[in-house]
């Protein structure tokens, strides 16, 4: 259900990763895998699966934590020398960018980010892994440890087979930008995010360990 067209080295700051492009066959999205070292037959491999963000990602934008949260599990998987982030097409949980830019929008006049999207004609989350179960499948991985705050994302990967012996935390820092969106992150889609208050720092600044 899923075809690999290509592979190449890239290096990066987090280390040296093999860039694989897949492409489906049910929808012709093409999708991207990093991976590092040998995961083809391991157990317990730690995975990323992360959803396109090109404000957090590319931009550096404040107002979430994808971008944080993408570099550091590319750290998380340096250290441990071997692991795979898995990265899906699916930008602004699902909904596409023009809709995105218009949700961030519509939370600058006070809505969170469910109601946002809701108010479009959209769900909360629309976001679903088969790309990523078909390449975790592709890659001949056993085992996932699961990178994820995420239980919607947790149970998804489990009801499409992949086994998941464990799931691993990934918090980035909470700031005085993206607080309100952890927080509906944490209260309205159940995520497992910490608020604490000493978490929360100014946008922009140093993000020391959290």
């Amino acid at each position: 259900m899923i075809d690999r067209m290509t592979s190449a080295r890239v290096p990066t700051p987090e280390g040296e990763f093999q860039l694989c492009l897949y492409r489906t066959q049910w929808d012709r999205k093409e999708h991207l895998a990093m991976i590092l070292g040998e995961v083809a037959g391991a157990s317990d491999v730690l995975v990323r699966i992360h959803s396109e963000c090109f404000t957090g990602d590319v931009l550096g934008s404040q107002r979430c934590d994808c971008g944080a949260q993408l570099h550091r599990a590319l750290d998380r998987i340096a250290a441990e020398g071997a692991g795979v982030l898995i990265y899906l097409r699916q930008e602004g949980r699902g909904i596409g960018l023009l809709d995105k830019l218009r949700a961030y929008n519509l939370q600058d006049e006070g809505y969170d980010t469910v109601e946002a999207n809701l108010m479009l004609g959209h769900q909360a989350d629309e976001r679903e892994y088969s790309a990523a179960a078909a390449i975790i499948r592709d890659l001949k991985i056993a085992s996932v440890r699961l990178l994820t705050n995420n239980p919607s994302k947790l149970e998804a990967v489990k009801e499409l087979g992949i086994r998941v012996s464990a799931r691993e935390p990934l918090q980035a820092p909470v700031t005085t930008e993206n607080a309100a969106y952890l927080r509906t992150k944490a209260q309205r889609l159940h995520h497992w995010i910490s608020l604490g208050p000493r978490r929360i720092r100014p946008a922009g600044s140093e993000d020391g360990s959290a």
